[in-house]
């Protein structure tokens, strides 16, 4: 049976494709002491679990783009749901941590496939106002599974053991399976493309050139770079500088996913206002970058307020889910033959950015104040807007 593109189960396909890749990353937070145990690894080697897995997650997409758009996004989801169930009963099945950070590696190969598909059908079926709202609805969907998956997860490890949680993503995986009996290729596939690497490397030198692909995709990498230093610089303070308990913490971090989709909703609502996208993403710049530096400034002043930590969070997570769905569409636009190297491109650089804003915040914490979190935000806040104005704003008014 055919899905259609504007029905409710076809919006839930898009959401499941998005969010498969954090079922294989925050569903296993609870279980990372129990697996170290298990396994017989340190702190510090059970830590690889995530990141094997993140950088799997950032880099495979940078071949599944081009190959989506000479075959179609079809064959990528079938590869990747393939490969994240064979992944996750190796994962289940290691009895060593080597054999499971291997299978990690596959896992998050796998789930990235679905991933960049999702958004490259978007923009292969709808346009404009369309688009960003669907894009709203991904996004959504990436920041609502967060909010419950290290509870499930968490739940698996208290009646089973922490090899269940890695057999969850299989489920996932399996719907998509099925699903794909019924979804009609959306690509628009020209039979005469060359995939070689040249070819490839052709791509991406092309959006790098387009000022418009390149600076959406910057400052929507910028923006997530600012999240992420909140995300890790948050819980360093709020936990270790300011004695918060892990479970009250986790409450204050769905509040802040909560904010991401609240502002994607906001997205929605000015899109169907005719509002032109460069005004929704100036609104999300503004309020991003005054809030970091009124963090920064508490921090100089020796402050140290849990309550202005959790509102600027809280601001800075809905400025973006406010403005990333325009960056995303707007990038995908002028180039709609290659989307999925787009796509795939926007995926590498975002990750890569809160990579490397992770870890200067966490390598710039001093025990005790935001100082760290606010200069690394604030510094991914001023990169983001100076790359929306020196290269978007400057291309459209050429």
């Amino acid at each position: 049976m055919r899905i259609e593109p504007n029905s409710v189960p076809f919006t839930l396909l898009l959401g499941l494709m998005a969010s498969l890749p954090t079922l294989g990353a925050d569903m296993i937070l609870p279980s990372l002491s129990a697996t170290g145990a298990d396994l017989g690894a340190t702190s510090a080697e059970v830590g690889l679990i995530m990141s094997v897995y993140l950088v799997s997650l950032g880099a495979a997409p940078l071949a599944y783009g081009p190959i989506s758009d000479r075959f179609g996004r079809k064959c990528i989801v079938v590869f990747g749901c393939v490969l994240v169930v064979i992944a996750s009963i190796g994962c289940a099945f290691s009895v060593s941590l080597r054999q499971l950070l291997f299978f990690r590696v596959l896992q998050g190969a796998g789930a990235s496939a679905t991933a960049v598909a999702a958004v490259a059908i978007v923009r292969d079926i709808f346009d404009g106002a369309a688009a960003a709202a669907k894009i709203s609805n991904v996004i959504l969907a990436i920041y609502l599974v967060p909010m419950f998956a290290p509870t499930v997860g968490a739940a698996l490890l208290a009646f089973s053991s922490w090899r269940a949680i890695h057999l969850f993503p299989i489920v996932g995986a399996l719907v998509l399976l099925a699903a794909m009996c019924g979804f009609t290729e959306s690509a628009r596939i020209d039979p005469k493309a060359r995939l070689s690497p040249a070819a490839i490397l052709w791509n991406y030198v092309r959006l790098s050139r387009h000022p418009i692909c390149l600076g959406n995709i910057l400052c929507n990498a910028a923006a997530a770079g600012a999240v992420f230093a909140y995300v890790t610089g948050s819980s360093l303070l709020l936990i270790t500088g300011l004695g918060f308990h892990p479970h009250q913490y986790g409450l204050i971090f769905g509040a802040s996913a909560l904010s991401v989709i609240a502002g994607t909703r906001v997205n929605i609502i000015l899109g169907g206002l005719e509002l032109a996208p460069t005004k929704v993403v100036a609104l999300g710049l503004i309020l991003s970058t005054m809030l970091a530096a009124c963090l920064l400034v508490m921090a100089l002043a020796g402050g140290q307020s849990g309550a202005v930590v959790i509102f600027v969070m809280i601001g800075v997570a809905f400025s973006f889910g406010l403005m990333s769905p325009c960056l995303i569409n707007e990038a995908l636009a002028p180039l709609p033959d290659i989307m999925g190297s787009i796509n795939a491109a926007r995926t590498f650089v975002q990750m890569m950015s809160a990579a490397l804003s992770s870890a200067v915040v966490a390598g710039l914490f001093d025990g005790h104040s935001a100082f760290s979190m606010a200069v690394v935000m604030l510094a991914f806040c001023l990169l983001a807007d100076a790359t929306y104005i020196w290269i978007v704003l400057s291309a459209k008014n050429l």
